[in-house]
Formats: structure tokens, C-alpha cells, sequence
């Protein structure tokens, strides 16, 4: 581990001075074993990514304007459709899980680091590598194959830009893969000695079945991957027909793993929105064992709901229902998870900070993509919308709306604790705006052109479609702008903005007992259980932003009595 750090002097509850040591900001670009310096590393590395998906993005928006192919041509668009996506899902929503799982994870139980930290180090330095290799695959052959990486053996051209963007989504799947390990081994094996698993906060939950979910479905992919390579550059036939091979084969096994991947990609986001929400409405969490135990029934039955995405390729009867079935039974758990939101906040002192607004507005746009999620498990209506824009529609809700409105939240709620400073709540509101209306003004109509035909993956359509496109086109115009506010907002307040107390929020999980941002040992004196994670209410209500934790139980000693 780098040792080079600065003291930060900070006031404690009697007046007197502090001093802890924290990092430089030299540590933020070496290879550092510091799970707090490789959780930061990881969310501003995704954002520089999110910036390059985000920006194709508005290239194809701006493209569905109009009906013709005016900007960009069909094969181009096809290209840069694969590379949004693979990067707003490898290099965006996938990382930034993680950058919050080890930035939080070690303070959340009272560790000191994670349980494996150059393991923890050598993950993440796979994330930019193979992020890299990944957009240098958009420049080499014309990537024809769409998002499902099946390209006509016959385009040599093609073969190669297909065999780097495959060896950058084996790089990125194994390093997802070594913090799997981290993370599951540090929550089970690290927590302080008071805590069980029943006490322990929620996020820490949710990570667990995320791991569980990666090690399970990242190997099937890794697998497919490896056939694929074989059938480009061996010339075998796996899933060649022409040779005897068969492509659906190819589709269940991409489909087992990516169809978890949206687990994967929400899970730790619905961690995240369990500990914002009790904070800033000031009460318990409403069903704690019930939104733990979904977390991993999830996780169990996204293993056997993959199907639903072949329900045109030829799939059996039979199987189709099956696959409806378990696609439909996974609203219950889900659910659970959004009543149980619901009920937190009901009632409660609510402050409609930065942090709230987008946790709220993630209740509201997650539970449209679930409702339209348990419309496209019916065999008829999926068949009706299939490969269409109803179904973008569908998945930007749920991992739009059910992914980066959390993380802002997150980010929101814990950029105090990273950083020692606050952002500014106006620049906070104007962002929420912002992005809540671009977010409606660009998806919402999408419905409408699903289930009138348009199809998806394509640059060329139909005039009638016109206008509910330009619709769409204007509100990723409002989307974009969206991401300014907030890029001044976090700039500033990194280095102007008010200075934060080690508990801003008066939460009471155990991140809140070090000092902000932590010290490089975490904890400047041995943390005390001394409260649920979730125990809102008046024995709390007390509790000073810079209170030691001598004072917290004082403090509540007092009131008990």
C-alpha cells in the first residue's frame, strides 16, 4: 500500500484539535491497495466513460430526428448503437456499483480495508485496460454485428474489431470477477465482532447477491465469448449453421449471463436507495429482513428468466412458459423491495434534499420499467413488441431510472464522507430537474413507438414516426444538459464547497463514525455498534454532525433514561 499521505486537522466535539492522515491526491493515480482510493478511482473512471456513451448516444438521437440516414450511415449507426451500449452497461452502471461497494463496504462493518487488497487493486486497473481495448475496437472494421456480437464470418474486416472488443469483455468480466471475491469474502469474514448478519446495513446485502449473481453468470459469458473467438479465427463451428453449428446456442448462453447483468447492474443501486431513504425521511427502514432476503431471491430467480429475451427465436411452447412464469414471479420480490420503500417514507420528516429528490424520483421511474417489464413476460404481448422501441423503452426505465438516479442519490447522500465537503443543494435541485424531465421527455414516448411498430437497431424509419421521435431527440438534448449542473457542482464544491462534519446527516450506519473523508486506517478509534443501522428517532434526533461516538451514547444514554 502507497504511504505517502498529508494530515487534515479537524474539530472535535470539545473544541480541541485532531489529526489524522489522509491521502494525497498523487494516490488517486498509483497502483494503491487503499480500498477508499480504488473506490474513487472506480466512479470517476465510469464517468469518463458514462461522457463517451452519453455522447453516442445524443449521435444517434440526433440521427432519429429525422427518418432518413442524414447524419450518419446505417452501418455506422449499427456501430455506434453496439458501443453505447456495451459501454453505458461494462464501463458505466457495472463499475459504478463497485466504486460505491469499495468505497463503503470496509467502513459499513467496521474493516479496515478490504480482505483481499492488491487483489482489490489489480480489479480495478483491468477496468480502464480493458476499457481502452474496447473503444479501440471501434476502429478497427466495420463492427456490423449489432449487440448480440454475431457478425457473417465472411467480413475479415469486421473479424478482428469483433476479437478485441471480445478480449476487452473477457478482461472486464474477470476483473468484476476478482472483486466478486473481495466483496462477498469481506462482508462474511470482516465484519466487526458485534455485528451479525442481521445488523448489518443493507447495501452490504445487495452486494451480496450482486457477487453471487457475477460468479455465476460472468463464466457462461466468458465461455460463449471463448467459442465465438474460435468460429472467428479457427474457423470451427460452434454456432456457424453453415458448418453445423447453431446460433441459438450462442443466444442462451449470452442470454443467461446478460439477463442477470441487469440484476447485476440494479442490485447495488437498490442497496444504495435502502440507505438514503431512511436518513432523509428519519425513519426505520420498513422490513429489513424482508428487503435483505429479496436481495438474494433476485439474484436466484434472475438465473432462470433468460429465455424471456427468445421467446421469437423458435423457443418451444412448453419452455415459453415456463420462462413467463419465473419472469413474472420475479415482480414479488421486487416489489417487496419498492412497498417496503414506500413504507419508509410515508409519514416520515422527509427532507427533499438532493439526495432524496433523486431517490424518490427512482421509486417512480423504476416501478414504470417494472410494470412494463411484467408486460413484456406475456409470450403475446412480447411477441407483438419484440425488437422494438416499446422494449428500449422498457430497459432504460428499469436501468436508467432503476441505476442512475440511485447512484446520483448516492452520490449525493456520501460525497461528504468522500471528499470532507458539501455540494450545493441548488446546483443539486436544477440537476434532479433537469434530468427527470429529459429522462420522461426522451423515454416515455418510446412506448407509444413500440407498440405502434418502429422497430429498434435501426437509423432508416417509417415518416410517421417522425414527430415522436423529434420528441425524443429533444429530451436527450434536456438529458445532456442535465450532466453540466452537476460536473460544476461536484468541481466546485470539491474545492470551494462547505466544509462537511464527519455526520452531516446524522445516519448511524458506521461509515458515519469516522471523520470526512476517512483516515487511511478508517477509523480513528475502535467503532462501537452502538445503534441499528436503521433505528431512527427521537433517542437520535440528538445527535451533533461532529459528535464522537463517547458523545453519541451519552447522548442517548441520557435520553433513555
Amino acid at each position: 500500500m502507497s504511504t505517502s499521505a498529508e494530515k487534515i486537522v479537524t474539530s472535535t466535539h470539545d473544541g480541541q484539535k485532531a489529526e489524522h492522515k489522509q491521502r494525497k491526491w498523487q494516490d488517486y493515480f498509483t497502483f494503491n491497495t487503499d480500498h477508499k482510493v480504488i473506490g474513487i478511482q472506480y466512479l470517476v473512471t465510469a464517468f469518463l466513460f458514462y461522457f463517451v456513451g452519453g455522447a453516442l448516444a445524443e449521435v444517434m438521437r440526433t440521427e432519429l430526428a429525422t427518418p432518413e440516414p442524414d447524419l450518419v450511415q446505417p452501418e455506422f449507426y449499427n456501430q455506434i448503437m453496439t458501443m453505447h451500449g456495451t459501454i453505458m452497461l461494462f464501463l458505466w452502471i457495472i463499475p459504478a456499483g463497485a466504486a460505491f461497494a469499495n468505497f463503503l463496504i470496509p467502513l459499513m462493518i467496521g474493516a479496515e480495508d478490504m480482505a483481499f487488497p492488491r487483489l482489490n487493486a489489480v480489479a480495478y486497473w483491468m477496468f480502464p485496460i480493458g476499457g481502452i481495448l474496447l473503444m479501440s475496437s471501434f476502429f478497427v472494421g466495420p463492427a456490423q454485428a449489432g449487440w448480440t456480437s454475431y457478425p457473417p464470418l465472411s467480413l475479415v474486416a469486421s473479424k478482428w474489431g469483433q476479437e478485441i472488443w471480445i478480449l476487452s469483455i473477457l478482461i472486464l468480466g474477470t476483473s468484476t470477477i476478482l472483486g466478486s471475491i473481495n466483496f462477498i469474502t469481506t462482508i462474511l469474514k470482516m465484519r466487526m465482532p458485534d455485528m451479525d448478519i442481521h445488523s448489518m446495513p443493507l447495501f452490504c446485502w445487495s452486494m451480496l447477491a450482486t457477487s453471487g449473481l457475477i460468479l455465476l453468470g460472468t463464466p457462461v459469458l466468458a465461455a460463449a465469448l471463448i467459442l465465438l473467438s474460435f468460429d472467428l479465427i479457427a474457423g470451427t463451428s460452434f454456432f456457424n449453421p453453415a458448418g453445423g453449428g447453431d446460433p441459438i446456442v450462442y443466444q442462451h448462453m449470452f442470454w443467461f449471463y446478460s439477463h442477470p447483468a441487469v440484476y447485476i447492474m440494479v442490485l447495488p443501486f437498490f442497496g444504495i436507495i435502502s440507505e438514503v431513504l431512511p436518513v432523509h425521511a428519519r425513519k426505520p427502514i420498513f422490513g429489513y429482513r424482508a428487503i435483505a432476503y429479496s436481495s438474494l431471491a433476485i439474484a436466484f430467480l434472475g438465473l432462470i428468466v433468460w429465455a424471456h429475451h427468445m421467446f421469437t427465436s423458435g423457443t418451444p411452447g412448453w419452455l415459453r412458459m415456463f420462462f413467463m412464469a419465473t419472469t413474472m414471479v420475479i415482480a414479488v420480490p421486487t416489489g417487496i423491495k419498492v412497498f417496503s420503500w414506500t413504507a419508509t417514507i410515508w409519514g416520515g420528516k422527509i427532507n427533499l434534499n438532493s439526495a432524496m429528490l433523486f431517490g424518490v424520483g427512482f421509486i417512480s421511474l423504476f416501478l414504470i420499467g417494472g410494470l412494463s417489464g411484467i408486460m413484456v413476460a406475456s409470450v403475446p404481448f412480447d411477441i407483438h413488441v419484440h425488437d422494438t422501441y416499446f422494449v428500449v423503452a422498457h430497459f432504460h426505465y428499469v436501468l436508467f431510472g432503476g441505476s442512475v438516479l440511485a447512484l446520483f442519490a448516492g452520490i449525493y447522500h456520501w460525497f461528504p464522507k468522500m471528499t470532507g465537503r458539501m455540494l450545493n443543494e441548488t446546483w443539486g435541485r436544477i440537476h434532479f430537474a433537469l434530468t427527470y424531465i429529459g429522462f420522461n421527455l426522451t423515454f416515455l414516448p418510446m412506448h407509444q413507438l413500440g407498440i405502434q411498430g418502429m422497430n429498434r437497431r435501426v437509423a432508416l424509419y417509417d415518416a410517421q414516426f417522425q414527430s415522436v421521435n423529434m420528441i425524443c431527440t429533444i429530451g436527450s438534448y434536456i438529458l445532456a444538459v442535465s450532466t453540466l449542473p452537476f460536473v460544476v457542482n461536484v468541481l466546485w464544491s470539491v474545492f470551494k464547497g462547505e466544509k462537511a462534519g464527519r455526520n452531516p446527516w446524522r445516519a448511524l450506519t458506521l461509515e458515519w463514525q469516522t471523520s470526512s473523508p476517512p483516515a487511511i486506517e478508517n477509523f480513528e478509534e475502535e467503532p462501537v455498534l452502538w445503534a441499528g443501522p436503521y433505528e431512527y428517532g427521537v433517542d437520535t434526533e440528538m445527535i451533533d454532525e461532529d459528535s464522537s461516538i463517547e458523545e453519541m451514547l451519552a447522548e442517548v444514554s441520557a435520553e433513555a433514561k
